[in-house]
């Protein structure tokens, strides 16, 4: 397989090198990092530690810069995607563990989960621990008609053959921020894909530094909203 790893960034040049650093020769066949439209450094920073670097120019969101590194592994003839944060919360070594199912087992999606036995999550805060422990993983379990133990969890490997199929329509606007991520996930299991969760490691850096970018308010009916609609019809 040829396998594209893409951290998503904004505003990450604290973190970035940390994330690109954990990378060891041959993990994948390249790493990626999306700048989506730092005002820091991050872009720079990625640059210098051997990163691919493709910048927006103004913020466009989460799902936005995912759908460019989507269509940038599409058009290199890439096999798989794999997607990690760009604040160092996951290991690239745990990367294995995401590819061997796809690989040995023909999945087609494979989803970590810090919430899995093997999995590991550090000194989360609490209410954090109950959004993605509880709530949401409940939600998206009920909606998709299949348990998962860790649906907001963003370190996952995709086969990009995936995004072959029109019925998963990944250009829509209303994707462009946290969106995409639960809406592919979603798909992929309503569609019949093969899915999986394997135990991962996710670990919330020092609070000084910044542990997320995500609002309270807006940012989780973002990913709520994707359930919402496809479940009612009311988006394809």
């Amino acid at each position: 397989m040829k396998v594209l790893a893409v951290s998503i960034a904004f505003n990450e040049e604290l973190k970035i090198g940390r994330v690109l650093d954990r990378f060891e020769p041959g993990m994948v066949d390249e790493v990626m990092v999306v700048n989506d439209g730092s005002t820091d450094r991050t872009g720079e920073v990625a640059r210098e530690h051997g990163a691919t670097l493709v910048t927006h120019e103004r913020r466009r969101g989460a799902g936005a810069a995912i759908r460019t590194a989507i269509r940038y592994a599409q058009k290199n003839g890439f096999d798989v995607i794999v997607i990690l944060a760009g604040n160092d919360k996951d290991r690239p070594a745990e990367i294995s563990r995401l590819l061997a199912p796809i690989q040995n087992e023909g999945y087609d999606f494979v989803q970590g989960s810090r919430y899995l036995k093997g999995g590991q999550f550090g000194a989360m805060p609490f209410y954090r621990r109950l959004a993605t422990g509880m709530v949401h993983p409940w939600f998206f379990s009920l909606v998709s008609g299949r348990r998962i133990t860790d649906s907001t969890n963003g370190f996952r490997a995709i086969k990009l053959s995936l995004f072959n199929d029109a019925r998963i329509q990944i250009d829509q606007e209303w994707l462009d921020h946290y969106e995409l991520e639960p809406y592919v996930f979603y798909q992929a299991i309503r569609l019949g894909y093969k899915v999986k969760e394997v135990p991962v490691t996710k670990i919330y850096p020092p609070k000084h530094l910044g542990y997320t970018k995500m609002k309270p308010i807006t940012g989780w009916w973002s990913i709520l909203r994707p359930l919402v609609y496809l479940r009612l019809g009311l988006k394809k």
